[in-house]
């Protein structure tokens, strides 16, 4: 299949439909696909300098755990307010209509359950879990809530102002933290981690084995708000491009990725998937 390279993000859009007519599709979204729900992202070309906290500094320092637990506990609830977007609504629809086989999201917001995707391979896991490195219970967030506020009451409301930002990780910009109290794990006193596959950390192998076959099981690979700039997202761009299938990139600024996509498009995911849903779609939204 030929390059195009559209000049415009519009000529883009009205490409697309014939790059997917009759053919299955697979999609792969990062964090640019929730800016429109408030959730900032990593590396787009209006996002502050960010430096995620990466897994060996949490396992390893009870400062850096310290720090995320509080500013976590501030931030959580944010991004479990946060709700889908129209280009979430729009994959959602696409599904429904039979064009999109299924959703491999970077992100732990959950807005593709949300929006009513059905078939969603979080492949960084979700913001609503947590999971002890000890023992490998897993207990939802809000009943980790519970206990954080029991050990720290008031915290949350103190730290809380106006325009308070929570980045993609659902970690809220909180300065003191010092006087926070951690809890262990309720079942064996284990270290509690969110089950997030943080920087640093490798993403497990059945999920990887499940979104590659996801890949292989589509035509066409669509990256929705993503830079690829780690391999946890390129290297599935990489294999569609190597076997044959058509890749389409919408997002804000380049990606690492584009060299090998068969149509880049420089614009918003929500316009976007929701034009390409109103042209594709043929079930009411």
């Amino acid at each position: 299949m030929p390059d195009i390279a559209p000049p415009n993000a519009v000529r883009g859009v009205d490409a697309v439909p014939e790059l997917i007519a009759g053919r299955r599709v697979a999609v792969l979204t990062g964090a640019g696909m929730s800016t429109d729900s408030g959730i900032p992202d990593y590396r787009g070309p209006d996002s502050p300098p960010r430096n995620p906290m990466t897994y060996q500094q949490f396992v390893g320092d009870p400062a850096f755990r310290q720090r995320y637990w509080a500013r976590n506990h501030v931030g959580w609830r944010r991004m479990d307010a946060a709700r889908p977007n129209p280009g979430h609504r729009a994959l959602a629809r696409l599904e429904r209509a039979g064009v999109v086989t299924g959703v491999i999201t970077q992100n732990v917001d959950l807005l593709h359950t949300k929006a009513g995707s059905r078939r969603v391979l979080d492949l960084h896991g979700t913001y609503a879990r947590v999971r002890c490195l000890q023992c490998g219970d897993l207990v939802s967030r809000m009943s980790l809530a519970d206990r954080l506020e029991a050990a720290n009451p008031g915290f949350a409301e103190a730290a809380v102002t106006n325009g308070l930002e929570v980045a993609p990780d659902a970690d809220a910009v909180v300065v003191d933290t010092d006087s926070f109290r951690m809890v262990d794990c309720a079942h064996c006193g284990g270290m509690l981690k969110p089950d997030i596959v943080y920087f640093g950390e490798n993403v497990p192998k059945d999920r990887v084995a499940d979104a590659y076959a996801m890949v292989d099981d589509a035509e066409v690979l669509l990256v929705a708000g993503s830079s690829l700039t780690v391999m946890s997202g390129l290297r599935f761009v990489r294999h569609a491009s190597k076997t044959g299938r058509a890749v389409v990139i919408v997002n804000r600024g380049a990606t690492r990725g584009d060299d090998l996509a068969t149509l880049t498009l420089d614009a918003g995911c929500s316009p976007v998937l929701s034009a390409l849903a109103e042209r594709c779609a043929t079930v009411p939204a």
